[in-house]
């Protein structure tokens, strides 16, 4: 059914939850905030960081974009590396690219560290483009990384592309480009969000995905 799939990296691919929830954790910390149940910062897995504290912390720009920063320096140390691939996304990205199609990383993460992280857990090989967002906040959102993957693999025909993730910024991020998606509930997006997003497609386990394309 399609060409090109685009993939999420968090709650899609592998499990970032202890690398990103204790980096949250210690930007907080900066700003003598204490959390003391992670469960609480799970929301941070899937939109842009900055965002994440401006809304849940109702921190101003200037100090979201200096937690940002916070996060970054724990997370390029340790929290790149506390995560997990899920059971099934090894078997799921062979037999996608032995049937001959294209895949695509758009995630919200920085694409260094995106980068880093294919390459730690042995995944980079699979991906014909990795695209991610850029320091400077200058391409963060969805659609923009999207864009970016969209333009530089010169794509016209959006019938050809799935978009596959666990949040309702991946949904909403296909439909900027009247592309079909998948919502996967295993991540860290409730059937519900990813509903009312208007996925085209929801699954539960990943061994569901090959099927649908």
């Amino acid at each position: 059914m399609y060409d090109y799939i685009f993939f999420d990296l968090d709650g899609t691919l592998t499990d970032p939850v202890i690398g990103i929830t204790n980096s949250v954790m210690y930007a907080l910390k900066k700003f003598n905030i204490e959390v003391n149940d992670r469960r609480e910062l799970y929301k941070f897995i899937g939109p842009p960081l900055k965002d994440g504290f401006m809304n849940y912390y109702g921190f101003s720009e200037r100090d979201a974009l200096a937690a940002v920063e916070y996060y970054r320096e724990n997370f390029r140390v340790k929290g790149l590396f506390e995560n997990e691939v899920y059971d099934g996304t090894v078997a799921l990205l062979e037999k996608i690219k032995q049937s001959g199609k294209k895949i695509i990383l758009a995630t919200s993460k920085p694409e260094e560290f995106a980068l880093i992280i294919l390459k730690h857990f042995d995944l980079f090989k699979y991906f014909d483009l990795v695209c991610g967002a850029t320091f400077d906040e200058k391409r963060s959102e969805k659609p923009q990384v999207m864009e970016y993957a969209i333009n530089k693999l010169r794509i016209r025909d959006m019938s050809r592309c799935v978009m596959i993730g666990d949040r309702k910024y991946d949904i909403e991020g296909a439909k900027c480009f009247k592309m079909d998606s998948i919502g996967v509930t295993y991540g860290y997006g409730s059937r519900e969000e990813l509903e009312n997003a208007g996925a085209t497609h929801i699954v539960d386990n990943i061994n569901e995905i090959f099927d649908l394309i």
